[in-house]
């Protein structure tokens, strides 16, 4: 697997996760893991993220208010980038916080405990990483944004069900 250095990166349905890293500076950096490759791009995850947001006509501020709004989680809210693409994200820790990274919810295969407040996650390509979280709130935050994606899932197929010409006309 090779390591690229960019400026920008959009997040796709083959982004595994974006982490946050620091350069030996000290700033924010972030490297993304994808399927068969891997990226370091000069920005912070959480700005990965809501650039991601921007791209389908909304923002990170957007999409956890509509998270809010569906499920009623307020504080380290699972996010929908794009629900025809599957791309639900969580965060490990607040999004304020220089050190959340975020998980794609459909790239997990197993979750496992690792050394104290830490958890090793598994992709479903194999690939494992850990992160700075403990396995409780990994696991909560798994199960939330089950819950949201459902929930979400759920409301766009009642629209579609919906459509010009399937609702039939009422007479005035």
């Amino acid at each position: 697997m090779e390591n690229y250095y960019f400026t920008s990166h959009e997040v796709t349905p083959v982004t595994m996760a974006v982490l946050s890293l620091r350069d030996v500076n000290g700033d924010a950096v972030t490297r993304v893991i994808e399927e068969d490759a891997e990226y370091v791009v000069d920005h912070s995850p959480t700005k990965i993220i809501d650039n991601a947001c921007r791209f389908f006509g909304s923002s990170l501020k957007g999409r956890q208010d509509g998270t809010k709004d569906i499920s009623g989680i307020t504080h380290k809210a699972p996010i929908s980038i794009d629900p025809s693409s599957g791309m639900y994200f969580f965060p490990t820790t607040s999004p304020s916080n220089r050190k959340c990274s975020w998980i794609a919810h459909s790239h997990i295969d197993k979750v496992n405990k690792a050394a104290a407040k830490h958890t090793e996650i598994q992709f479903t390509n194999g690939r494992k990483i850990v992160i700075d979280s403990s396995y409780g709130s990994i696991m909560n935050q798994l199960q939330r944004t089950a819950q949201f994606r459902y929930l979400l899932d759920h409301r766009i197929r009642l629209f579609q069900q919906f459509q010009p010409g399937t609702v039939p006309e009422t007479s005035s």
